[in-house]
Formats: C-alpha cells, structure tokens, sequence
C-alpha cells in the first residue's frame, strides 16, 4: 500500500510515466492496481486531448488575430486618403473620426491576442542578463514620448540618484514598460508617475495614476487574463494587457505587483538583482 501511494504521488508529474506495480500475490490488491492503472491511462489520454486542444485554440486565435492586420491596415489607409478629400461634409468628416477610433479599438484588440497566443505557446527561454534598468527606462521614455505628450500626460519620473541593475530580458522588459504606459493612457487623466526604486533583493519599476472609481478595482485580480476593472467594456484593447504582463514577467522569473491608496493605482514588477532561472 505504501509502495502504491508513493507511485501516485508520483503520476501527478507530468513527466513521471508508469504504471503501478505490485510485488505480492493478493487477488484483492492487483486487481486493485490494475484498475487504478486503466484510471491513470484515461487520465493521461484526456489531459493529452485536452493540451492538444487547447495549442489548436491558441493557433486559431493567433491565426485569427494576423488575418485581421491586413483589413485593418487597408481599412484604417483609406479612412486616411477619404480625410483628404475637400468636398467632405462637416457630418461626413465625423463619420470618419469615429470609423478611425473603432478601427483603431480592433487593431489594438488584434495585437493584443496575437501577442497573447504567442506567449503562451512560446515555451523558450527569456534572454536574461544584468542590465542598467536606469537606462532601459530613460531608454523607453524618450522613445515614447510623443506617444505620452500626444495623449495630454505629463509624465513625473523619479529614479535613484545612481544607476541600478537587475537581472532581466531587455525585449521582454521594454514590452512589459508599453503594456504598463498603454494602461496609463487608458485610465490617467492628466499626470502620472513612473518610480524606479532599489531594496537588498530587488529593483523596482512602478507606474502610478489616479484612479476616478477605486471601488469598481480589485487589485488582486489585475493580472488575470478574464478580468475587467471597466465592466461597461468602454475603453479599448481587449483588456489582456496586464495579463500580458505577467507572462512576460514571469518568464524572466520576476513579480508583478498592484494596489491602490488614497485612490492612486500602483502596477509595477519587481526583477531580481540576481540571475534566477526564468518560469
């Protein structure tokens, strides 16, 4: 009985694959053995069927997302030459506004899961290396900087007074900064602030705004991939990029991290000062 505790323990890896066995002559006992194996069998085609479903959604869904850039791109072009044309009415002019927002809306949506189809069938491992964060951030910050001044943010940037380094993918760094800036353009009115910080352990990165309704969020629920602070569904994007976020996060074996005071939302992720083996 001992021996075939242990070898159910066992199963439960994935990567552990026998049957059990019994060295005694009880009837009883293998029969019971057996059937448990004939259970473990079943169990093992059915997580099979299941994983392989699940790879044919993320490749349908990436599909999907990639087939949709190219009418997107067409559509959003000609919306662009129709602007151009002086005999458009006041009314037409409008139509075309809104038609280029929506189309913008579904772009970004599109991005948003083909990104998210790539990561999770992405099983490589993250490119991780000790890098100045100081510079990645500052980095990141000029390059988006008409993206920032564009949407009326202005943003308050506060650093060490020394460079500080972390163990970290800079691709994967540099995205996860976009991901965090895109949910500030979302929800920011006005000004935000981006804090990069140092402790024994860690370095920090954290991207703060005010919030308008600290009640309609759950900060412990950020990160997962179905959850919306906006239930009207009126912003845009698909409402997976702090998900996104933690992915990426999580491949370079780091933490992500959210919580609100006197309606302010702190979302950040914390990369270790030293190379740990990614997730």
């Amino acid at each position: 009985m001992k021996n075939i505790q242990e070898e159910l323990r066992l199963t439960r890896n994935s990567e552990y694959n026998r049957q059990l066995t019994v060295d005694l002559t009880d009837d009883n006992l293998c029969s019971m053995a057996a059937e448990i194996n004939r259970n473990l069998d079943y169990q093992k085609k059915l997580r099979k069927k299941s994983e392989e479903a699940e790879l044919s959604l993320k490749r349908s869904v990436s599909d999907i997302a990639h087939d949709l850039r190219t009418p997107l791109t067409v559509i959003s072009g000609n919306l662009q030459m129709l602007k151009n044309e002086p005999s458009l009415s006041s009314a037409a002019r409008e139509y075309i506004r809104i038609s280029e927002e929506k189309c913008t809306v579904i772009k970004m949506m599109a991005d948003d899961f083909f990104q998210l189809s790539v990561l999770e069938s992405d099983y490589t491992s993250a490119d991780i290396r000790v890098i100045d964060i100081t510079n990645e951030l500052m980095q990141f910050i000029a390059d988006n900087e008409s993206v920032i001044r564009t949407n009326g943010l202005s943003p308050d940037i506060v650093f060490p007074e020394k460079s500080v380094f972390a163990a970290a993918d800079p691709v994967l760094l540099s995205r996860i900064f976009g991901n965090l800036l895109n949910n500030v353009i979302k929800y920011a009115a006005g000004s935000f602030k981006i804090v990069l910080s140092e402790d024994t352990d860690a370095v920090s990165v954290t991207f703060i705004n005010n919030v308008s309704d600290s009640q309609s969020i759950d900060t412990s629920q950020l990160f997962n991939r179905t959850y919306r602070a906006d239930k009207s569904r009126n912003s845009s994007g698909a409402g997976i990029g702090l998900y996104i976020v933690k992915l990426l996060a999580h491949k370079q074996g780091s933490e992500v991290f959210a919580n609100l005071e006197n309606n302010e939302l702190y979302i950040g992720i914390r990369l270790n000062k030293q190379n740990k083996e990614a997730v």
